[in-house]
């Protein structure tokens, strides 16, 4: 069948999550498709401040969303840029650091290494796929060494054929951060109303063409970048929730009739993961071909505290709400 297996595989991967700021759940299933190529990560405690979530879409392979679901946070926090509590210019060079990391010598070889785990095991790839820390901080060993570890005679491989989307959301305080690259998505619900807090990365997104007329390279090799999106939300006690995923989930609903369901099983569902398993459900497909046959992974935070103001940037930028988020 190609792409798509016979039956869908409806295992779940599912997990929890809190400190006193916020709780979220976490779901990913493989679905019709014949291997799990979603990845995310979860971290309450990125630091003592500052909460992190991140969905991964591979394409082309597993490895580089694995890849970046295991380092990209802890990037944001070895930048320097952090020290200097600018965040988001941490986060936006974490997903440039990415690249850099996967043409070097050690990121061929976790690439390598990540691309060949799982096979043949029907639910394996999506656990290796889950870095989740519900309570500890992303790592104990923060030292960025791959600069060391780069040099040599295969010190300049070109990298993988393969890539993933990112989409970040970064909680520091009362300020939210969110970094796009790809067609994930990042939507926060307030007071109901769905708001898209980044853009979905598509060929036929405004302006891309422009960028992908280079005569002298054929269509495989036009532009691409991993280039973020960056958006700056101060977060309101009208903030109820944000929700993370990969486009299984949204090319089956729009944001609002996301934001719609959540608050409706949220009536009667505390846990979080369920909330996100239900929503997997709703968008499976009964049959294979079309929408509701890809991999799913959704991730849904629900802030726990009143925060005091309600403003926005976009690139630095500050602008009222109703100009930079248009409901969805």
């Amino acid at each position: 069948m190609g792409v798509y297996l016979s039956t869908p595989k409806t295992e779940k991967v599912s997990a929890n999550g809190e400190n006193d700021r916020l709780r979220f759940g976490v779901s990913s299933m493989q679905g019709w498709r014949t291997t799990m190529e979603d990845a995310h990560a979860a971290y309450t405690n990125l630091d003592d401040r500052t909460s992190f979530f991140g969905v991964y879409d591979g394409h082309g392979g597993k490895a580089v969303s694995k890849f970046c679901a295991k380092y990209l946070h802890k990037q944001v926090l070895i930048n320097e840029a952090n020290s200097s509590d600018d965040l988001p210019t941490s986060i936006h060079k974490a997903f440039l650091r990415m690249d850099e990391m996967m043409k070097g010598q050690r990121g061929w070889r976790e690439l390598n290494e990540m691309g060949e785990k799982g096979n043949g095991n029907k639910i394996t790839d999506m656990l290796e796929g889950i870095i989740w820390s519900p309570k500890g901080g992303a790592s104990d060993k923060l030292e960025d060494r791959w600069e060391s570890e780069e040099q040599g005679p295969n010190s300049h491989f070109p990298g993988p054929t393969s890539g993933s989307t990112a989409c970040v959301a970064v909680i520091r305080n009362d300020e939210l951060i969110v970094a796009n690259a790809g067609d994930s998505r990042c939507v926060i619900s307030r007071k109901g109303q769905a708001y898209n807090l980044s853009t979905d990365h598509k060929p036929d997104l405004e302006g891309d063409m422009e960028l992908k007329q280079n005569e002298l390279l054929p269509a495989e090799r036009q532009i691409v970048t991993a280039e973020p999106e960056l958006k700056t939300v101060q977060l309101s006690e009208d903030d109820e929730f944000i929700v993370l995923a990969c486009d299984g989930i949204w090319d089956c609903m729009s944001s609002q009739q996301v934001v719609d369901f959540i608050h409706e099983c949220m009536k009667t569902e505390h846990n979080l993961s369920t909330v996100c398993e239900k929503l997997i459900d709703c968008c499976l497909a009964p049959v294979s071909g079309g929408d509701g046959c890809d991999n799913m992974t959704v991730i849904v935070v629900q802030l726990k505290k009143p925060v005091s103001s309600l403003a926005t940037s976009s690139t630095g930028q500050s602008a009222a709400i109703s100009e930079e988020m248009r409901p969805k």
